[in-house]
């Protein structure tokens, strides 16, 4: 009788058990089609409680898919194996997007929590795959075969990608070395999570707060009225209030008459993840740095750099400082006469101090406005952020035949996004695009896109790309719209080509659409779009005054044309000594761990950058490399800047708005993601190599 209860009882746990599941099932959305327009993720319904379940089961269902490739009888064929590993993990891509999205750009303490479990698991997960060597035989056999098979160049580029997948994925190793792997790999998820975790926590620590209005001086009234905004969001009217965020920061620097005020802001910036506190960077990024090392090793590399560039058009370090070094070489001697040149002006100010870093953005402000007679305060109100987007749609409607229609019923994932179905010339739909514009303590600083979904097709059905762009742009105040810097005008450009690049995607496997791309080749298209934003055709379409309407005049368009070349050496500096950063991280061959602030400086020290300038992003807030994908890759911007410097030149040769020559862009760049070799999609679209001369020529660093 005994026996009998226990069973009932198991049976009955069984029972419990199985409908709970089937309970959580019905009410968590990722379980379930989103029934949304255009399958848009229903953000309103989605709740923390929602994501464990779903990535455990997410995991536990592409388990199943590729144990069903492992155990299928039948020879191993493309379809049967690679095709079938490609399309395997649905659920996971739901919930995956959807999460990482809203930690980057929402994120809240349980999402933070979630983050640290998730992270090792799907580490887990993805070693599973990697090091299954049983389902790496069943590809390796499609793989010797390839030669053999009908395969079209997207199909062929898969086959290709998978294999090379579970080469650099640890395949080959075994025992004491595959559990070494895994362990280095589960390591770096929780270091790289708590890096971004910690950047986070010290940029929303640090709030400049002033309360006596003659330490306003030389702020002009926008920059006073944000700050103000700022202080009454944080709950102190009457106030004003200053942050870490680009937005913020910059513009205090420009025109702060307080020069103990500026070195208070800028040190804070500079000093994030540096201060010894529960928050510090600096251990962090030296014990990832030297698991980077050692996992690389492990492969039978010599570095981490070695590793990463193998998959990139650079190919090697050596070609990496080769061009840096190209550019360093020209840069270094213009920035050093502008420092001279800000020195003059602080002298002849009657000051006798010597010009420091904090003061380089002041004074180029006050320089530009004396030798051009243009400063932010003049072309701020011809950039309103509306005025901004409408003018980019517009340049994308006459390239590309694009039209953005707002809509009202897609789900959002914060109240302050727009949503936008992106349609073709013919009506068709194409994509979804969702656009968020203002800064927020739950959003990360700096400006990006990602992808909530992916284009893919699957039987001839196309699943069409939802995107993301987030940016950090100021806050409109109770008197003025958003009103946007020039700089900030070519960020948003920046991220809207990346953006089209995502939308505009033609590919066949998910893996390889949209800006599935080399890291070096990534950021070719979101650069190209920034030349448009400066072109007097393109101001005239967007450019047009807040209050009055009246479009940018002419002798302003001169102004910012004769200003081009203008701090030019201070800007190639201080991001080119970020790439060689990045680079001499990445090229250490022991896994030692380095003291962070003496490697740096000694970094810093081998290629001479002079003191009034600190590098773009300093160790301990170095996300690109630490938190983000750009490890032994931040110098991409600068070879993707060759390419789209000679890009461009293609339009001003045939036309800005050419229609075969932005068809060809599209057909050859746009739409094809990895599908090809990058070089040889550049070369078919542009019928050559790319020169680096237009790119120095337009920085003005070209030696005549």
């Amino acid at each position: 009788m005994k026996k009998i209860m226990v069973f009932l009882i198991a049976v009955l746990m069984i029972s419990c058990n199985t409908n709970q599941k089937k309970m959580e099932q019905t009410t968590n959305p990722f379980f379930s089609d989103y029934g949304t327009p255009f399958d848009v993720p229903p953000f309103d319904k989605i709740k923390p409680e929602h994501y464990l379940p779903a990535f455990k089961e997410g995991i536990k269902q592409q388990e199943d898919e590729i144990a069903a490739i492992v155990d299928n009888p039948a020879a191993p064929t493309f379809e049967n194996t690679v095709v079938a590993l490609e399309r395997s993990g649905e659920l996971l891509h739901r919930v995956s997007s959807v999460f990482f999205n809203l930690t980057e750009a929402n994120t809240n303490k349980q999402l933070q929590e979630i983050s640290k479990e998730v992270g090792p698991m799907l580490a887990q997960h993805s070693d599973n795959i990697n090091l299954n060597k049983k389902l790496f035989e069943r590809v390796k056999v499609v793989y010797d075969q390839k030669d053999r098979l009908d395969l079209n160049t997207e199909d062929q580029k898969l086959l290709e990608e998978t294999y090379k997948d579970f080469v650099r994925g640890g395949v080959s190793l075994s025992g004491e070395k595959e559990k070494e792997f895994r362990a280095i790999n589960k390591e770096l998820s929780k270091l790289t999570l708590q890096f971004g975790e910690n950047l986070l926590a010290e940029t929303n620590a640090f709030k400049l707060v002033i309360d006596n209005k003659e330490d306003l001086a030389g702020l002009p009234d926008f920059v006073i009225e944000m700050g103000a905004a700022d202080a009454k969001a944080n709950g102190m009217d009457g106030k004003w209030v200053f942050g870490l965020d680009k937005s913020s920061m910059i513009p205090f620097l420009q025109y702060s008459a307080n020069r103990d005020l500026r070195e208070k802001i800028f040190k804070a910036y500079i000093n994030r993840g540096n201060n010894n506190n529960e928050h510090d960077n600096k251990a962090i990024a030296s014990k990832i740095a030297a698991l980077r090392v050692k996992r690389a090793n492990l492969l039978g590399y010599e570095t981490h750099a070695d590793y990463v560039l193998e998959e990139n058009m650079a190919k090697n370090p050596q070609n990496v400082y080769d061009l840096m070094d190209q550019v360093w070489d020209a840069a270094l001697p213009v920035a050093k006469t502008e420092a001279k040149t800000l020195q003059s002006m602080i002298n002849a100010g009657g000051n006798d101090f010597k010009l420091q870093p904090w003061d380089w953005w002041y004074y180029t402000e006050k320089l530009r406005k004396q030798k051009y007679d243009l400063d932010d305060e003049q072309l701020k109100p011809y950039f309103e952020l509306e005025n901004v987007r409408k003018g980019m749609f517009e340049v994308a409607h006459r390239l590309y035949g694009l039209n953005f229609k707002e809509r009202f019923d897609i789900p959002k994932p914060h109240p302050d996004a727009h949503t936008f179905e992106v349609l073709n010339e013919d009506g068709s739909h194409q994509a979804v695009l969702i656009m968020d514009f203002f800064p927020r303590p739950s959003k990360r600083g700096g400006a990006w896109m990602d992808t909530y979904r992916k284009q893919y097709k699957i039987d001839g059905k196309n699943y069409s790309p939802i995107v993301t762009m987030v940016m950090n742009f100021s806050k409109p105040t109770g008197s003025k719209p958003s009103l946007l810097t020039f700089e900030e005008v070519s960020t948003m450009y920046h991220e809207f080509g990346h953006s089209l690049h995502g939308m505009l995607s033609n590919c066949t496997y998910r893996s390889l659409s949209g800006t599935s791309v080399a890291r070096d080749f990534v950021e070719m298209p979101s650069q190209f779009m920034e030349n448009f934003a400066a072109e007097p055709e393109v101001l005239k379409m967007y450019a047009k005054h807040y209050q009055t309407g009246k479009v940018i005049p002419d002798a302003l368009i001169e102004k910012m044309k004769a200003s081009t070349h203008f701090n030019q050496g201070f800007i190639t500096v201080e991001y080119t000594s970020a790439a060689y950063l990045d680079m001499d991280w990445h090229t250490l061959t022991t896994p030692e761990e380095k003291d962070a602030l003496v490697f740096e400086n000694a970094s810093m020290k081998k290629i001479g950058l002079i003191p009034e300038i600190v590098v773009r992003y300093r160790t301990p807030y170095f996300a690109h490399i630490f938190s983000g994908g750009y490890s032994a890759g931040y110098y991409s911007y600068l070879w993707s800047e060759v390419l789209d410097a000679d890009a461009f030149e293609a339009f001003k040769e045939h036309g800005l708005f050419d229609k075969a020559t932005a068809t060809s862009f599209r057909k050859n760049i746009l739409e094809k993601g990895g599908t090809e070799d990058p070089m040889a999609e550049y070369v078919n679209f542009r019928g050559k190599k790319p020169s680096i001369e237009p790119m120095l020529k337009r920085k003005g660093l070209l030696k005549e």
